[in-house]
């Protein structure tokens, strides 16, 4: 099992905060520092058991680390990555969760020469919930994390940004970012943006008939619009793509009602269902 000595998180919140918890748990960092703009959270932090000390200071943070994992939101990564990676260790290796990456890695590799010790991750794994007190040691068993190596990343940082996520209990998939990119407008991005304008159509004299179906469907909509907006903005085109292909479905589904097609309503529900059950639970 791998053990670094210091793991530096830049931003406690729910993914960070989980991130500390489960490696301090499995014991694969002597120390998890954590790096954030407000004290009182990072004393949260620290007082529910996700890092051991807390600094504001990314560059001094960024000295002592063998590994640098960035969850803060996606438009403040980069920055931040290039802000630290001077002050890092030469064999330190940095990478981040962020749910966008083709953005990142272009404005990173944009800024360095040679080899390039960052690799962008993110865990497929999360919630509505914000904040380390919703924190869980468990959230990455058995959930995927993707990893976007290009042909600048260093072989060392993807064996160890791979290690570290399979030690979390993930399973790891490699890919280039623009996969990655276009493979989460469908199957995260578009499902926001959809139960966000589901929820913004309900009239308030229909709240309280709003009960599970609506509930259920509409739950991920209750997300941090400062972490969603500049996930949109940052995916915009592949978030477009995946629109353009769901306002053709919702179209066909506006068509067959219309003209009373009771048999192509059938089919359009049957195919979403199979696709569904695919799935699995």
């Amino acid at each position: 099992m791998m053990q670094l000595h210091t793991l530096t998180i830049v931003g406690v919140g729910l993914i960070g905060g989980s991130i500390g918890l489960a490696a301090k748990q499995r014991g694969l960092a002597q120390r998890v520092v954590g790096v954030g703009r407000d004290a009182s959270r990072l004393r949260q932090a620290i007082a529910c058991g996700a890092i051991d000390e807390g600094t504001s200071d990314l560059c001094q943070a960024s000295a002592e680390a063998d590994l640098m994992i960035f969850c803060t939101p996606v438009n403040r990564i980069a920055e931040q990555v290039l802000q630290a990676m001077p002050h890092c260790k030469p064999d330190a290796i940095l990478t981040d969760a962020g749910s966008v990456k083709g953005p990142i890695v272009a404005d990173i590799e944009a800024s360095l020469s040679g080899e390039v010790r960052f690799l962008g991750g993110h865990p497929l794994a999360g919630s509505e919930k914000k904040g380390v007190e919703h924190a869980n040691a468990e959230l990455f068993t058995d959930r995927v994390t993707i990893l976007t190596s290009t042909d600048r990343t260093a072989p060392s940082a993807v064996q160890g940004v791979r290690a570290f996520w399979q030690a979390l209990g993930s399973r790891v998939h490699v890919m280039p970012p623009s996969d990655h990119d276009r493979a989460l407008a469908m199957t995260s991005h578009l499902p926001h943006l959809i139960a966000s304008a589901l929820a913004g159509v309900l009239d308030d004299r229909w709240h309280a008939f709003a009960a599970t179906g609506f509930r259920d469907t509409t739950r991920i909509a209750a997300g941090d619009p400062d972490v969603w907006t500049p996930i949109f903005a940052q995916n915009r085109d592949a978030l477009l793509a995946s629109l353009t292909a769901f306002e053709t479905r919702l179209r066909s589904f506006r068509e067959a009602i219309t003209n009373n097609q009771t048999a192509q309503i059938d089919s359009l529900l049957f195919n979403g269902k199979k696709v569904r059950d695919a799935l699995g639970s």
